[in-house]
């Protein structure tokens, strides 16, 4: 013989849902955070390439980012940054008046590079890792960027560098393809001065 299950009046399901959505709620929810801003002027993206075994050194002069996350709980947080292609410079006229054209950043069809953070963790005392893509010229790679951050007078320097391939962007074509005249890895340093973030 089956046991008799008795019915229940709805007005306990309704009690019950109630005191689950009260629990729900007192629970802790680790958000990302309010957005930290950017401090003007004070931050920066550069980069190193070596030409024939010299090292190089340029830049980007526009840039903006959006960092929303609480350092203590990186993992539900968020980086993005939105790279203007034709503000990049090595500070020689000549030079510069010709990284916006197609065979380097073609910014005219590729305005902006992109990178998109996925998955951030702590990896110790002030220092985390972030992965993430990085859009270019039309062409996504997946990145991990060691990132490093300090705090001081209410203000948070985010300090990371990371090792790209330019040809896997489309970066330098036809002749400048040629990774004997000019490498292939750039290395992007990014500096990011933040007001607003978080505690440690």
């Amino acid at each position: 013989m089956r046991p008799v299950i008795p019915a229940v009046p709805g007005a306990f399901w309704r009690r019950a849902f109630l005191a689950a959505g009260l629990v729900l709620a007192a629970a802790p929810q680790w958000a990302a955070g309010p957005d930290a801003s950017l401090v003007p002027g004070a931050s920066r993206i550069d980069f190193v390439i070596r030409q024939m075994g010299v090292p190089v050194e340029g830049g980007f002069g526009a840039f903006q980012a959006r960092v929303a996350f609480d350092p203590r709980h990186p993992e539900a947080g968020s980086v993005a940054l939105e790279i203007d292609t034709a503000s990049a410079g090595l500070g020689v006229p000549q030079v510069d008046v010709e990284l916006p054209k197609p065979v380097w950043f073609d910014a005219a069809r590729f305005p902006k590079a992109l990178f998109q953070s996925s998955r951030i963790r702590r990896v110790g005392d002030g220092q985390f890792e972030v992965t993430g893509t990085l859009t270019l010229k039309g062409r996504s790679r997946e990145l991990v960027v060691p990132v490093g951050i300090a705090q001081s007078a209410g203000q948070s320097v985010a300090t990371g560098r990371v090792t790209i391939q330019r040809l896997a962007f489309g970066v330098g074509d036809g002749e400048w393809a040629d990774t004997s005249l000019l490498a292939d890895d750039v290395q992007v340093r990014i500096k990011l001065v933040l007001a607003g973030l978080a505690p440690l």
